[in-house]
Formats: C-alpha cells, sequence, structure tokens
C-alpha cells in the first residue's frame, strides 16, 4: 500500500510517460518546471525508485515506471470517467428505493406512489415498508430509509418534512348506534368499548384519550391494534367502537356514528434525510406524492 501518493501526482506521472520532458510536462500541467521537478522528487521517496531518468534533452522511464503505467493510467481514466450530477439520468439508474409508511399512508398514498414510479423509472425497485419508529432515524441516517410517511407527531427531529394532507377521524362500529337526539353524545359513546391503534408502541392509550379528558370523560379501550386495518376488522367482528380516518371509509361492514363532536385530526407528513434533499429521484417522489394529496384533498 502507497501512503500520501496525490492525484496531482498520477497526473504528473502521465504527463511525463505522455511527454518525456520536464519543459513540454510542465507545458501540459500549466505549472512550472520546477514545480514538475518538485513533484518527481516527491514521488522518488514516495515509491521508492528514480521513475524517470535524464536522456539527452529530455527523461525516460525506468522499468518499474513502465510497470505502474497501466495502473496510473487506468486510475485517470476511472477518475475522468465519473459523471457530474446534472449528467446522470435518474431514471435509468438500477437502484432501490425503500419507502417506511404506515398502514394509513401505505393505502392512501404509497400504493399509487409505487405505481407512478415504476412507470417513470423501470429500472428502480420498491420497498415498501412498515415504520419502525424507535430506529427510524438511525435508519434514515445510514441510508436504510429513503422516506417516511407518518403523522408529524411522530417524526424525529432532525428530518426533513412536507406536509401532504390533513385528516379527520370518523367513529364507526359493526351496527348503527342509536341516540334519541341523532347524534351520539360523547357521554353516551364513552359507555362504549373501544379498539385503539398504535403503530409505534404496544399500548391501551390512544391519541383521542386526551381530548376525551378535556371533554371531562375516560373512554374505556379494550384493544390496542398496530394497523387501522386490523382495527376495522376487530370492529366488524365485535361491539367495539373506534376512530378511523376518513379516507379509508366507507368500508362494508362498518357503520358511521354520528356524533355531537369529533376528536382533532392529523397532518400526514413526507420525512427524508437531508442527505438526501438533492437527491432528484427523492425530489420527484415529493413532488409525485404531493400531487396524490393534492388530488385527494380535492376529491
Amino acid at each position: 500500500m502507497i501512503d500520501n501518493l496525490e492525484l496531482h501526482h498520477l497526473r504528473t506521472l502521465n504527463a511525463l510517460y505522455a511527454s518525456q520532458n520536464l519543459s513540454l510536462a510542465s507545458e501540459k500541467l500549466h505549472i512550472s518546471q520546477q514545480a514538475i521537478s518538485a513533484k518527481l522528487k516527491k514521488m522518488r521517496a514516495l515509491l521508492g525508485d528514480r521513475l524517470f531518468v535524464a536522456e539527452g534533452h529530455g527523461v525516460v522511464p525506468t522499468p518499474y515506471a513502465k510497470h505502474i503505467q497501466p495502473y496510473v493510467e487506468s486510475v485517470l481514466s476511472n477518475l475522468n470517467a465519473i459523471p457530474v450530477a446534472s449528467q446522470i439520468d435518474h431514471r435509468d439508474l438500477p437502484r432501490a428505493v425503500v419507502v417506511s409508511a404506515t398502514d394509513y399512508a401505505q393505502q392512501v398514498l404509497v400504493k399509487e406512489l409505487a405505481i407512478r414510479l415504476k412507470l417513470y423509472s423501470p429500472n428502480t425497485k420498491v420497498l415498501i415498508t412498515n415504520v419502525e419508529f424507535n430506529s427510524l432515524n438511525k435508519k434514515m441516517s445510514q441510508g436504510e430509509i429513503d422516506l417516511v410517511f407518518t403523522t408529524s407527531a411522530y417524526v424525529p427531529e432532525g428530518l426533513n418534512l412536507e406536509p401532504l394532507l390533513t385528516e379527520k377521524y370518523c367513529c364507526v362500529a359493526a351496527k348503527p348506534l342509536e341516540s334519541e337526539q341523532g347524534h351520539l353524545s360523547l357521554k353516551e359513546l364513552v359507555e362504549h368499548e373501544f379498539v385503539v391503534t398504535n403503530p409505534a408502541s404496544s399500548s391501551l392509550l390512544g391519541s383521542a384519550d386526551a381530548w376525551f379528558q378535556q371533554q371531562g370523560l375516560q373512554r374505556k379501550v379494550a384493544v390496542s391494534a398496530p394497523s387501522f386495518y386490523l382495527a376495522k376488522q376487530l370492529i366488524k367482528s365485535s361491539n367495539l367502537v373506534g376512530f378511523i380516518p376518513s379516507r379509508l371509509l366507507p368500508e362494508d361492514g362498518l357503520h358511521a356514528i354520528p356524533l355531537v363532536k369529533y376528536p382533532p385530526g392529523y397532518e400526514l407528513v413526507a420525512a427524508f434525510h437531508p442527505s438526501v434533499a438533492n437527491d432528484p429521484l427523492i425530489q420527484w417522489l415529493i413532488e409525485q406524492v404531493k400531487l396524490i394529496a393534492k388530488e385527494l384533498a380535492s376529491a
């Protein structure tokens, strides 16, 4: 292994191979002949060989210098072949994009986004995963996850955010719940057992519990589910009630419960690490998902 050999040393060697003359090499590199001589002296010390020896009005390579010439030319050729970012058509690059999303975002946004991506960039593989909140920041900083779609409350600090849409909740049950007033009061509602959705942890506390406490009420939570999909299936098969995002409804087997008031909704966002902020494909994905969200909002 050769330490401290730098790129300008290789360019000097390449110029000397081509010209076999210190003066011509200095003209080629736009530096002085003294600078060429100084670089040659440094390389002789680093490589342990004279490299070029004087002959007539020029210099000729030593056997060692001839031996390493293909390596020098290969390094410089590969270096010159490196494209600048503006020259790359990211649509043709064979790469993988990892998207982490809640089950709500998977159903509402990610499915359509994946379809558009495959049409736009056929060589791009799409990996869709559930959100692992405990390791989200680490995985995004290490490049293991490119984009995450979740509620703004769950996004770790240090990530870039793009607001997408605001969702509201509907209260549903397997059968209609009647009230003499037409709309069920919150006091009547908390007499029923709830299923809550907790994608981040196994907890019997849901996002609406603080809101119920502000109303002077406490609901009874019987089941905590990791996804809205499972929560809906549980409600269909039981006497449980629950809050489901409006864009996941209507659905056969679920009946909306008209309430006097509803808990506040939430904001769905796209989040990405600052290191991919200028990645053309990531930027295209963000623009597309914003268009999808806009279409949903106007529907």
